[in-house]
């Protein structure tokens, strides 16, 4: 028999109540189980890897660095809302072993490039096969300059060689294609063509490297004229006399030589044979459309044509080829500069910007007329020290000045550190995670860099030579041919103009260096020295 109870109005309340307060309860112990969730798989989300490198880009011409000779406001957006390295070094200031380099995290004897000459051994173990294990899509677009095929990589579209900078060839996959265009703008859109097309499910790693701006830096016909009326600072060291330092007077990268051409270099093309080229007759236009001709010529035509007549010669000559080539040089960077500034747009608005690690950087550093030079190679400062600027993905709080000692045997170690890859041992590099958590100072850190080049006998005749860097001391030994040794006191000398190895009172300094040069050498077991320092 069904009974009927009646509840009171009070008791009725009471039981609405606690019905709203345990669905209440229940509600919120569902978002916090989502968020928490949400949470775990932010966390537990890989963060993608934008690697951006070009090739020879000095770190004098980034305004992050130095307003001296060029505005770069898109790098400097990664400066100013990431990080950048103010002591960044290479190991072996030339293009393929730096490269290789980068690749493996061990020194050039370790990975077997040590020279252009070589071939990089493409089974050898390298961070991009370590990602893809690890369940990322990898790929490569432009300059690769290793002679073998990209290993490690789901997608690759490479420059052959050198490659060019007006209507280029690539190899994609395998097959030749010529793309008509500028390679600086051809390799940011093939970039972001393989970034729209990836699988958005998987974590990335992409390489995007810059022919731009090496030799003979050819800029893009759109920025020919960007800086022609503009006159840039000489350096206080152009007319540099090389006094005590046998490597340095012997070089052959000189811009107060024939070195540096006239027309090769500086694209000085005279019809009736009045100027002559020691690389023999050339046409700067060879590959170009005839649109592409006609603003060429109307840009150095008249430059030529002026050049002819002034007749120039001794130091008006040479500051005159600085200047010209200057304004070829940065209207190339002008160009990366532009399209980087595509790519970190490109970022923001398709909501990558938060989980990418963004590096820009260049496999060296490079000569600006600093010594009367260009090009590197040479354990001096402006070639061995390289532009690295960051952009952090969320978690990592460091901004602003990096001042450790970094080399671009750091760059694999950190990559696979920041992913959550351990790192071979084989690696020489140091993880930099533990620098960029934002965390204060890490106390331990390396006290010194070891630097090894070998392309001698070469165009540019720099001398083989090592040596160890310290945040204030550079000792180097040139040898092979010569058996030279030089210090520099980096505080006191940033110039490195005077070769202090043969003063007495520093004896007890190069006694300490030696020995820590020759703990390195061990550390990293390079073996590949003269017969009497091994």
């Amino acid at each position: 028999m069904r009974r009927n109870v009646k509840i009171s109005p009070f008791k009725n309340t009471v039981m609405k109540m606690s019905l709203f307060k345990s669905l209440s309860l229940l509600g919120l112990t569902i978002l916090l189980f989502v968020a928490c969730e949400d949470s775990k798989d932010a966390s537990e989300t890989k963060p993608n890897i934008l690697y951006i490198m070009t090739d020879d880009h000095g770190y004098q011409a980034i305004s992050a660095y130095s307003n001296q000779l060029v505005q770069t406001p898109n790098l400097d957006r990664l400066a100013n809302e990431g990080v950048i390295f103010r002591n960044s070094f290479v190991t072996n200031s030339i293009c393929g072993p730096s490269r290789a380099v980068m690749l493996t995290g061990k020194h050039s004897h370790a990975n077997g490039m040590i020279n252009n000459s070589t071939e990089f051994d493409g089974t050898q173990q390298t961070f991009p096969k370590l990602l893809q294990k690890a369940g990322y899509q990898t790929a490569i677009v432009g300059k690769w300059h290793l002679k073998s095929d990209p290993t490690g990589f789901d997608y690759w579209n490479i420059l052959p060689g050198q490659g060019q900078y007006y209507n280029p060839d690539f190899i994609e996959m395998g097959e030749k294609k010529q793309i008509e265009g500028y390679a600086t703008t051809i390799t940011t859109d093939l970039a972001l063509s393989w970034l729209d097309r990836r699988n958005s499910e998987k974590p990335f790693c992409l390489l995007l490297h810059h022919k731009a701006p090496h030799r003979t830096w050819e800029p893009d016909t759109a920025h020919l004229a960007e800086f022609l009326s503009k006159q840039f600072p000489v350096p206080e060291n152009f007319f540099d006399q090389y006094e005590d330092r046998q490597a340095a007077a012997e070089q052959k990268m000189s811009v107060r030589a024939s070195d540096m051409d006239v027309q090769y270099d500086l694209k000085m093309q005279d019809d009736e044979g009045r100027i002559v080229s020691r690389f023999g007759k050339m046409d700067h236009t060879a590959r170009m459309n005839a649109a592409q001709k006609k603003a060429w010529k109307n840009h150095y035509d008249p430059i030529t044509k002026k050049f002819i007549e002034d007749n120039l010669s001794g130091d008006e000559l040479y500051l005159w080829k600085l200047q010209r080539y200057l304004q070829d040089y940065l209207a190339c960077i002008h160009s990366v500069d532009e399209n980087v500034g595509r790519v970190l747009d490109y970022l923001e608005n398709n909501g990558l910007k938060e989980n990418t690690i963004v590096v820009y950087t260049s496999d060296q550093g490079f000569y600006l007329g600093e010594h009367g030079w260009f090009d590197k190679r040479f354990m001096y400062e402006e070639s061995l020290r390289t532009p690295l600027m960051m952009w952090l993905p969320t978690g990592y709080g460091r901004r602003g000045d990096v001042n450790q000692l970094i080399q671009n045997i750091d760059y694999a170690p950190t990559f696979l550190d920041m992913v959550g890859v351990q790192i071979p041992e084989e690696m020489h590099g140091k993880s930099m995670k533990s620098l960029l958590i934002g965390k204060g100072e890490t106390a331990k850190w390396r006290d010194a860099i070891y630097y090894h080049y070998y392309e001698f006998p070469n165009e540019h005749m720099v001398k083989k030579h090592y040596g160890v860097r310290t945040d204030r001391y550079k000792l180097i030994h040139f040898y092979d041919d010569i058996d030279v040794w030089e210090l520099y006191d980096l505080k006191n000398d940033p110039n490195e103009m005077h070769n202090i190895y043969q003063d007495q009172q520093n004896e007890d300094l190069i006694k300490n260096l030696k020995k820590r040069l020759k703990e390195l050498q061990e550390e990293y077991h390079d073996t590949t020295l003269p017969q009497e320092d091994l």
